[in-house]
C-alpha cells in the first residue's frame, strides 16, 4: 500500500477510535453511580461533574463548582402532618372571624329593629279561634244552651271533662263564692236518659241573663233523685221540681260543688255575635266575644285572647260575662251584677291590665295582662278583679311578664297600680282560661 493509501485508511479509521474511548468513558460514569457513589464526589476525587466527565464541561470541574455554588438550595418539602394542623388553624381562624362577622351583623339589625319598633309589642296569635262544646238545658219550659269551663272540685272536672271530650279546668277558690253570687242549676241522677251531666234529662236553670238581677254564671247545684214508684219524666222548670218534691216524688240533694256554666242562648236572647269574623292580633276588644253560635253542631266559637300566666307562661282566656254593664256591654258580653260580691272575696283572683306604657294587643291597646293564676295553679279561678297598671314614665316602659315583674317596678316606684272602677264600680270579670288548641 503506498503512503497516500495508508493515510486515507488512517483518517477513516480515527473517527471509529474517538467514538470507542468516549462510549468507554461515559460507562465508566454510569457504572460509577450505579455503585452508589456521593454526590459530594461526583465532579472531584472521581473527575465526573454530575452526569458528565469534568473534561466535557465548560470550565472542567472549576466551572462546574461555580455553577452548583450559585444554584439555589432546595426547599426541603413540609410534613403532610404539620400542613395539615396548619390549614385547620388557618380556616378555624377565618370561620371565627366569619361568625363573629355574622354576630355583629345580627346585633346590628337587631339595635335597628328595636329603634324602628319603638316601644311596640306584637305577640303572635293574640287572637285565636276557640270551638268549645256546648249542652242543652231548661229554663221555665224554654230551651237554655251553655258551656261549662270551670269545676271547683275534680270529680266533676273530671265526669264533665270525658263527657264533652273538652278540659274543664279545676279552680278551687270557687267553693268560696258567697250565695249571692250563684244561681241554683238542678242536676238528674236518675230517670229519663239524656244528655245531662250525669246521662240522664239536661239540666234546670233558675235563673238566666234576662233576669240580670239574679243571674251568675257561677252555679251551686241540686241532685235531683226519683223515689222508688215514682213515675220519672221530663221536668224542664223549677216550678215543675217542687211540685214534684212536694208530691214525694223525688229527692233533692244539695252538693257541695261550684260549676261555671255560662249561658249562651236563653229564652229571651243570646250573646252578641262578632260581625266582622275576620280575626288579625289588631282584632279590637269590643263588638262581641263569639264568632258562631252553632245549636246544630252544639258548639259555639269564642275569640281567645293571649296573655301571661303569673310566671310568664302563656295563657289564652275568653270572656263571658262582667260587671257593671259598661265594660260588660263594651266588650259585648252579658252584664252580671252579681258577680260584684266577689270585689273582696277568695273566689276572684287579680288580673293586671295596662293603661299606658307599651303599645300592643292589650284590650286597653298597650301590652298584654298578666294573670296572678293560671289552670293547675291552687289559686286559679276564672273571676277577675281587675287593677291597671301605669307608667310613671311612660317613655321608660318595659316589657313585664311575671307577678315578680310588677312586684319589682312597683318597689322600685316605676309603676303605679290601682284597682279598676269605671263607671265608679266594683269591676269582675269572668274570663275562664282555656286551651283554644285542644
Amino acid at each position: 500500500m503506498n503512503k497516500s493509501l495508508r493515510y486515507i485508511a488512517l483518517l477513516a479509521i480515527l473517527p471509529l477510535f474517538t467514538a470507542g474511548l468516549a462510549t468507554d468513558s461515559l460507562s465508566d460514569a454510569f457504572a460509577l453511580k450505579s455503585k452508589g457513589t456521593a454526590s459530594s464526589q461526583y465532579g472531584s476525587s472521581t473527575g465526573i461533574c454530575g452526569l458528565d466527565l469534568c473534561s466535557n464541561y465548560p470550565g472542567g470541574r472549576a466551572g462546574w463548582e461555580a455553577d452548583q455554588a450559585n444554584r439555589a438550595a432546595p426547599v426541603a418539602p413540609v410534613e403532610e402532618e404539620h400542613m395539615d394542623e396548619t390549614m385547620k388553624e388557618k380556616h378555624m381562624e377565618e370561620a371565627m372571624k366569619m361568625e363573629d362577622a355574622m354576630m355583629e351583623k345580627d346585633a346590628m339589625m337587631e339595635k335597628e329593629t328595636e329603634a324602628n319598633m319603638g316601644s311596640e309589642l306584637r305577640l303572635s296569635r293574640t287572637n285565636v279561634p276557640a270551638t268549645i262544646p256546648m249542652h242543652h238545658g231548661y229554663y221555665d219550659g224554654g230551651d237554655v244552651y251553655y258551656i261549662i269551663t270551670d269545676s271547683s272540685e275534680p270529680k266533676h272536672a273530671e265526669i264533665i271533662t270525658e263527657q264533652q271530650g273538652w278540659k274543664v279546668e279545676l279552680a278551687p277558690l270557687l267553693k268560696n263564692t258567697p250565695a249571692e253570687a250563684l244561681s241554683k242549676v238542678y242536676l238528674f241522677t236518675n230517670g229519663v236518659e239524656g244528655d245531662g251531666i250525669h246521662g240522664y234529662q239536661n239540666q234546670v236553670f233558675t235563673s238566666t241573663p234576662a233576669q240580670a238581677d239574679v243571674y251568675s254564671a257561677l252555679t251551686a247545684h241540686v241532685h235531683v233523685m226519683w223515689n222508688e214508684g215514682a213515675t220519672p219524666r221530663v221536668l224542664d222548670s223549677e216550678d215543675m221540681i217542687m211540685k214534684a218534691a212536694e208530691n214525694n216524688e223525688i229527692t233533692l240533694t244539695e252538693i257541695n260543688v261550684v260549676l261555671n256554666m255560662p249561658q249562651i242562648v236563653w229564652p229571651e236572647g243570646q250573646m252578641m255575635v262578632k260581625e266582622d269574623k275576620t280575626l288579625t292580633d289588631d282584632t279590637p276588644y269590643g263588638g262581641g266575644q263569639i264568632l258562631d253560635i252553632d245549636t246544630e253542631e252544639m258548639n259555639v266559637t269564642f275569640i281567645a285572647h293571649r296573655g301571661w300566666g303569673p310566671d310568664g307562661r302563656t295563657i289564652y282566656y275568653i270572656v263571658t260575662d262582667a260587671t257593671p254593664s259598661g265594660p260588660a256591654g263594651m266588650m259585648g258580653v252579658v252584664s252580671s251584677p252579681t258577680s260584684a260580691s266577689l270585689i273582696a272575696n277568695s273566689a276572684a283572683v287579680d288580673l293586671y291590665q295596662f293603661k299606658n306604657g307599651m303599645t300592643g294587643t292589650g284590650p286597653l291597646g298597650f301590652q298584654p295582662g298578666i294573670a296572678a293564676g293560671a289552670p293547675g295553679d291552687a289559686n286559679y279561678s276564672p273571676m277577675w278583679r281587675i287593677f291597671m297598671i301605669g307608667w310613671e314614665n311612660p317613655a321608660d316602659a318595659q316589657l313585664l311578664e311575671t307577678i315578680d315583674d310588677i312586684n319589682a317596678y312597683e318597689e322600685a316606684d316605676l309603676i303605679n297600680i290601682g284597682i279598676a272602677r269605671p263607671m265608679d264600680s266594683d269591676h269582675i270579670v269572668n274570663c275562664p282560661f282555656i286551651d283554644p288548641f285542644q
